[in-house]
């Protein structure tokens, strides 16, 4: 068998990222290319006696307690989408904004973030938002731009806020504590989500006429909603969640559980228990959980080989080198790695493939890990609405008006493309925003 070792680590690399990018253009899931380099290369390296050392590393990811928070957090999230709770919550956030301009896109928002302080996932509040929100605003008369960027960019606040499924699976990887990472990004988050509020405001003041106010008629109509059943049940699923991590009540794993007790309770209460809404919760997370297993054993794999290839030590001098050993010039290198990645492949997929190599780098210069993974957790926000693949976008895409194309969507969201992109550089040049409460 040919020796691959003879070729050096950095055409070994070379020959490891053609492999990757030829296998994926064949159209071969991300999970199975990642593994099947790995093997080849883990054999055609070192022979296969190190097929041992791998599945080992394998074990060491898949048998991790934290990772039970993922199933549980995602679980809450096919709850929520399948139960009233989210609709009722949409309406009682009236109270915000009823007689104020940009009201519904304010309280669109204020959801948002609700939303993803119960579970931490992106999709099931994109498609939510997208079914409540987006219809609501159009009827109304709101400038289409700004209703579809308002919805889009606010159902992907679940990467920021904790609990969030991203954070989760960094804290994984660079094994820091991940009730840290919780409170490490709760300040970031929220000035992205204000962000975005004070954008709508400021932009419907300029322009009223992109923000109609509702008529005397649909102000009476809201005097009808119950607002506190609305939100008593989300608010103590937050409470239950959050309350118990940044108490130390609970470890994150507990509180996951907590959190979906939380759910089943209040659908219960609400009459809305039933077979056929746990069969249909229990399917989605299964294939969710699915997907970021698979991904994770195939990337777990692959940077584990080429751990054992030396080129985890390969990066980290080129990327010094590049950088002229300047601490800022290396995290610009890593960020734009990561932007160009997150355009391209799977969040999970960028976070198991790069955070092995890019953690111990940072740790080297003497910065925070924590701090990293709030940085991280903005950059994939970027990716979640960047052309050409931007989850965020398909999800929305998936339940808007047929009339609204990907590519409005995308066009919609360059405004707060830009403002992620801000709040990011922020939280580079002033870490404390991260580290405040260390």
């Amino acid at each position: 068998m040919f020796d691959l070792s003879a070729i050096g680590i950095g055409y070994g690399s070379l020959l490891m990222l053609g492999s990757m990018i030829l296998l994926l253009l064949t159209g071969m899931q991300l999970a199975f290319v990642t593994a099947l380099v790995a093997l080849i290369f883990a054999i055609g390296w070192f022979g296969v006696g190190a097929l041992p050392l791998i599945t080992s590393r394998l074990y060491s990811f898949v048998g991790d307690y934290v990772f039970l928070a993922v199933p549980m957090f995602v679980l809450m999230a096919a709850l929520l989408d399948r139960s009233g709770i989210a609709r009722d919550l949409f309406d009682a956030m009236k109270v915000f904004g009823r007689k104020l301009r940009g009201g519904v896109a304010i309280q669109t928002l204020l959801v948002a973030v609700v939303l993803a302080s119960m579970s931490g996932v992106i999709g099931g509040e994109t498609v939510l938002l997208g079914i409540l929100a987006l219809p609501q605003m159009l009827r109304l008369g709101y400038n289409r731009k700004l209703a579809i960027g308002t919805t889009c960019a606010g159902g992907a606040l679940g990467t920021m806020l904790p609990p969030s499924i991203v954070l989760i699976i960094y804290g994984l990887t660079a094994s820091v504590s991940i009730g840290d990472l919780f409170k490490a990004a709760f300040l970031p988050a929220f000035i992205l989500a204000f962000a975005y509020m004070a954008y709508v405001l400021i932009l419907c003041r300029i322009h009223p006429e992109y923000a109609p106010l509702p008529s005397a008629e649909e102000l009476a109509a809201d005097e009808d909603v119950n607002y506190f059943k609305a939100l008593l049940f989300p608010l103590l699923t937050v409470m239950m969640v959050l309350g118990s991590i940044y108490t130390g009540i609970a470890s994150v794993t507990e509180a996951s559980a907590l959190g979906v007790v939380g759910i089943l309770i209040s659908a219960a209460i609400r009459g809305e228990l039933n077979f056929a809404m746990l069969k249909d919760s229990a399917k989605a997370t299964m294939s969710t959980c699915g997907m970021i297993i698979w991904i994770g054993i195939g990337a777990t794999a692959l940077v584990g080989v080429y751990n054992l290839m030396g080129g985890i030590d390969f990066v980290e001098e080129i990327i010094l080198s590049l950088s002229g050993g300047s601490v800022m010039g290396t995290i610009m290198i890593m960020m734009v790695i990561l932007l160009v990645l997150g355009m391209f492949l799977d969040w999970v997929g960028v976070a198991l493939l790069t955070m092995p190599i890019f953690v111990p780098i940072i740790t080297g210069l003497g910065l925070d890990p924590i701090w990293f993974g709030v940085v991280f957790c903005l950059n994939m926000q970027v990716s979640f609405l960047s052309p050409p693949f931007g989850p965020a976008a398909f999800y929305l895409k998936s339940v808007a008006p047929k009339d609204i194309s990907l590519g409005e969507i995308f066009s919609s969201l360059l405004p707060f493309i830009g403002m992620q992109i801000a709040v990011l550089a922020l939280v580079i040049f002033f870490p404390e925003l991260a580290l405040w409460w260390k």
